[in-house]
């Protein structure tokens, strides 16, 4: 199974950590040291899974979420920051967020909470592409 991370975080020492952790595990990880990043990089290419720190400079993680989500709701985020209080993880939480995870996190807990995402994704996209094809057949007159 081939699951494709973004790794949204502006510190680079645990996005080179992390990404090395999670590749050895099978996964595909791109990292993106900051919002800005982390959109361009949405728009360029489709992600099982989007792991975002909460605290970053320019724009912090709610923003980032918030207008991803604007762009694409069945994006899946998971934050995974160091800043963590309890505020912040249940505003995420009701914004759209999959998860909030505070550092240093176990991996293997990360490794299920990206495999679950994953599956999420899935199922949404199939939902879509069913209602697209019942949107055509109706079209058509089948």
């Amino acid at each position: 199974m081939n699951i494709n991370i973004l790794l949204v975080d502006d510190e680079k020492e645990f996005t080179e950590v992390l990404s090395e952790r999670m590749e050895a595990r099978g996964f595909k990880v791109e990292v993106a040291d900051s919002g800005p990043a982390a959109i361009e990089k949405v728009k360029e290419q489709s992600y099982d899974a989007i792991i975002l720190d909460l605290a970053m400079p320019e724009m912090d993680g709610i923003d980032v979420l918030k207008f991803l989500l604007k762009e694409n709701p069945d994006l899946q985020i998971l934050f995974l920051t160091g800043h963590a209080t309890l505020e912040k993880g249940v505003e995420a939480v009701k914004l759209g967020a999959v998860d909030f995870m505070e550092k240093p996190v176990d991996i293997d807990t990360l490794i299920e909470k990206v495999n679950d995402a994953k599956t999420k994704r899935d199922l949404l996209s199939e939902k879509k592409s069913e209602k697209d094809i019942k949107d055509i057949m109706k079209k058509k007159g089948w």
